[in-house]
Formats: structure tokens, C-alpha cells, sequence
């Protein structure tokens, strides 16, 4: 196992993302399942700590060496779910995956009906930073609204202006956003295509900040995540980029700390 102090070892959870099987979040969850067993005994706090050598069972399965972090660009469909399992029974991104790859974790989530640019990795250390808000990682959307009523496209791009100061809804603070109405549209139409850029990625943040604004969401398609892009990937297609343009493209603390 990768260890940071050679006589205390790393965090149980922490180790366990590393490795992929989970994030540090579920990780926690599985211990408190009774799921993880260490040296052969059931672990049971999430305060446990792995050292070199030490015999780590997920689910019955022995867990060995941290496999390469490896890094997928998935065009996710609507319909799809961002979760392992769905107590619903609706289908997941994850059963749309080749049988052949490891277990893969996404990057944060995109909600059923949104589409497009969805990071999967089989390293929960990558994954968890990426997530981070500290890491500064742009996400850019394209949004679709129905902008009727008194002003039309003028008073949404009035409106868009102002979310450059970000905005209070519903008790949350979100931060700024920089969004502003496509080219190359009907200056009449009342289907508009916003183009909206952000660095936090809170929970429906998108959907949320145009319900503030007044506007409903009709769709909402992800066009990149930091320095990935969706460019030509067609709906449900999933893309490895080598090592190398991963290395090439991440921030350099973050490689330090992965490769």
C-alpha cells in the first residue's frame, strides 16, 4: 500500500479511493456496513489505519497494489443515473461501461436529464481532487431556456449580467458566474441557448440560479470540466485519453500528488 508516514499509515477510506473502489464518502458507508475487513477482523471506524503489508478485504475481495490512475471522457446521455445503483431501478452510467474496465468513479455527478462531459477515473484520490473547489476547475455549459415576457432576450442577457456578483437562492450562496446568450440565433426566439461558465459545481447549480433569475431549464448539456472538452465525442461514447495528455493537461500540484 502507498503510505504517507511509515509507521501510522494512511486512513483506512483514504486508502480505499486510491485504490478505486470507492470514494471516501462511500468508503465510510461500507465500514459502517460491516463491508471491510482488515488483517481479518471487520473494521469499524473509518479512524482505522493501513500500512504497508496490511491484508485489506472489500466485500470478500482481497485488495492488492493501486493500479495506474487511468482517465475516461464519457458523452453521457439524458436518462442516465450518476450512481452505482439506483434504488429506483433507473438506469446508471455504469452499466453502460465495457465489462473490461476496472471500476470507475465519476467526478462529481450530472443529474438524470443533463447531458454531456462526464469524467470517470478508477482512482478515488483523482477523482476527490478534481472535486474540489479549492482546485479552481472551470465547468462550462450550454443551457437552453424559454425566455418569454416583457424584454425577451434583452432582459435575460440583463439578468445574466448580474450572476457576475453571484447570488443568494434558497439559503445558498453561489458563487459568480459567467454566462452570457450564444451567437447565431433568432433575436425573436424565445428558445435560447445561454452559454454559462462556473468554478464551484454546487449541487444543480445550473437549474438552481436560473430558477432565481426566473427561467426554467429545458436542457442543459456539459461542454467541458477544467481543461477536458466534450469536442466530437457523440452521445454514449467513452474516450481514454493516454497518460501523457492527462500529465500535460492537470495542474501540476495535482500531478505531483497522483503520479
Amino acid at each position: 500500500m502507498d503510505i504517507n508516514n511509515p509507521e501510522r499509515g494512511e486512513r483506512i477510506a483514504k486508502v480505499m479511493a486510491r485504490l478505486g473502489v470507492a470514494s471516501r464518502r462511500d468508503a465510510e458507508r461500507m465500514i459502517e456496513d460491516g463491508r471491510v475487513q482488515l488483517n481479518g477482523q471487520t473494521v469499524t471506524t473509518p479512524a482505522t489505519f493501513i500500512t504497508e503489508g496490511d491484508n485489506l478485504v472489500v466485500d470478500g475481495n482481497k485488495l492488492g497494489k493501486k493500479e495506474q490512475p487511468r482517465l475516461f471522457l464519457y458523452h453521457k446521455p439524458s436518462g442516465l443515473i450518476t450512481t452505482a445503483k439506483d434504488p429506483e431501478g433507473r438506469p446508471t452510467v455504469f452499466e453502460k461501461m465495457p465489462k473490461d474496465l476496472p471500476r470507475l468513479i465519476s467526478v462529481g455527478r450530472l443529474d438524470l436529464n443533463t447531458e454531456g462531459l462526464l469524467l470517470l477515473t478508477n482512482d478515488g484520490g483523482l477523482s476527490r481532487l478534481l472535486e474540489l473547489p479549492s482546485t479552481g476547475l472551470k465547468r462550462t455549459y450550454r443551457v437552453r431556456v424559454h425566455a418569454t415576457g416583457r424584454g425577451g432576450q434583452a432582459a435575460l442577457a440583463e439578468k445574466l449580467d448580474k450572476l457576475q456578483k453571484g447570488l443568494v437562492w434558497n439559503g445558498v450562496r453561489y458563487g459568480a458566474i459567467h454566462a452570457y446568450i450564444d451567437d447565431q440565433q433568432k433575436s425573436d426566439s424565445t428558445n435560447v441557448w445561454v452559454t454559462m461558465t462556473l468554478t464551484e459545481g454546487k449541487n444543480r447549480e445550473i437549474r438552481n440560479v436560473m430558477e432565481a433569475l426566473g427561467y426554467q431549464v429545458s436542457r442543459l448539456i456539459r461542454l467541458s470540466y477544467g481543461p477536458f472538452d466534450l469536442g466530437t465525442l457523440q452521445r454514449g461514447d467513452l474516450f481514454e485519453l493516454p497518460q501523457r495528455q492527462v500529465k500535460e493537461k492537470l495542474p501540476a500540484d495535482i500531478v505531483k500528488q497522483i503520479y
